[in-house]
């Protein structure tokens, strides 16, 4: 009778010190963080505080009121809006969340990719503009049939992405280069090499005299079909997306390449020691990522009829970092984050509409993603157990010790 509690209370402090919890918990706290200056920024309840201790409740009605208006706009803009006239405009704000995390969530899995080998891509954004521009040739330069101009176009964006990648790997495995360094250069880089692509009537851009840079649009034949017809933006981009959730799965937690990713990440001394090949992975790890990344480009590329302007990557490639960690780097975890965010871009105008600054949804993204960098704080705030050891560390432990006694 007494193994009985002793299962529960393990079993307890494994899902209480694990990731999933803390996400949780940070998000409660962003979206309290957020509640807070939405609530110092209201006027009504800030000419309340003038007698506050007369009529308490005035201010206390105030806060609460421009808290649940605030987020009560946030579902309606980006989840369901009971107010419309007609069911069809009732259920657009998901579809626009469902559209708008797309992106987010291919290029969030390409930078959780990264993370998981102890590496640190915040090349998101050259890497999306890199895929753009090769997905954008292909999309407007070349004439193939319908749904094979499309994957042609798809595979330019992941191959224009992943070369960019392997090369950041390329050079921190021969040189020694910190991939920060060199993936923040190559952002500068590849913003104003697209800028010159744009602006050159011979390779995207159609009219090199006007003052707006921008790409020629893409062919009838390259362009993701939407999904719910011409009322809804909605196209495949988020189907790409949930394939791509599944493959980053896949190759993360049942492959052979994935277990040497992790073990890198772990220990890369361990690993070496273990026999793999350490400067191999980092090229391999940071072209995977862009790939990732690169359907994100493909994403852009393809999903829009009226050409490419400069600011087309969107500040995906940053978003994508918060997205990440906000998602622990795992496969699901990536896929609920960038659908979260997906609804605070969806949300935003909504928010606005009803007097609520859309900046707060960035606070409460900050919020959430210092909550997540912090997890010894929201242990200390929750008394939360220490995290378990890592089973691929304990398995890297394993084969040193086998290897050891054989010798």
């Amino acid at each position: 009778m007494s193994e009985s509690p002793d299962r529960f209370s393990q079993a307890l402090k494994e899902i209480l010190s694990g990731g999933f919890t803390r996400t949780v918990l940070s998000i409660i706290l962003g979206f309290l963080v957020g509640a807070l200056f939405m609530i110092g920024s209201d006027t009504d309840f800030l000419e309340s505080l003038g007698y506050f201790f007369s009529r308490p409740a005035d201010a206390i009605g105030a806060a609460f009121s421009v808290v649940t208006e605030g987020y009560g706009a946030l579902f309606r803009g980006s989840i369901f809006n009971g107010e419309a006239e007609t069911f069809e405009k009732a259920i657009r704000p998901l579809t626009e969340t469902l559209r708008l995390a797309a992106p987010l969530i291919l290029a969030g899995l390409g930078i959780g990719l990264t993370f998981r080998v102890g590496m640190f891509n915040i090349g998101g954004t050259g890497q999306i503009i890199s895929g753009m521009i090769w997905a954008t040739f292909v999309a407007t330069r070349l004439e193939l049939p319908v749904v094979i101009h499309t994957v042609v176009a798809v595979l330019a964006g992941v191959a224009g992405a992943a070369l960019l990648g392997a090369l950041t790997g390329f050079l921190k495995a021969r040189t020694g280069a910190h991939e920060v360094i060199l993936t923040i250069m190559f952002n500068y880089i590849m913003f104003n090499f697209f800028n010159f692509l744009l602006k050159d009537a011979d390779l995207l851009g159609e009219e090199a005299s006007t003052g707006n840079a921008k790409s020629d649009p893409a062919a009838a034949t390259a362009v993701l079909p939407k999904i719910l017809g011409d009322n809804y933006n909605l196209h495949w981009g988020i189907f790409l997306a949930l394939g791509a959730v599944v493959a980053f799965w896949w190759l993360m937690e049942r492959s052979t390449i994935g277990f040497r990713l992790r073990m890198v990440g772990e220990n890369a001394d361990a690993a070496r020691s273990a026999g793999v090949s350490v400067e191999r992975v980092y090229i391999l790890a940071m072209g995977l990522s862009a790939a990732f990344v690169g359907l994100a480009a493909a994403n852009q590329s393809l999903s829009s009829t009226l050409g490419l302007f400069p600011s087309a990557h969107a500040n995906i490639g940053f978003d994508a970092i918060t997205v990440a960690l906000l998602g622990g780097s795992n496969a699901p975890g990536i896929l609920l984050a960038g659908l979260l965010f997906g609804a605070f871009k969806a949300g935003a105008p909504t928010m606005q509409v009803f007097g609520v600054s859309p900046e707060v949804l960035g606070i409460v993204q900050g919020a959430i993603v210092l909550f997540i960098a912090a997890p010894p704080l929201i242990r200390m705030l929750f008394r939360l157990p220490p995290p378990q050891t890592s089973s691929v560390l304990a398995n890297m432990r394993q084969k040193l010790l086998k290897r050891g006694g054989t010798k």
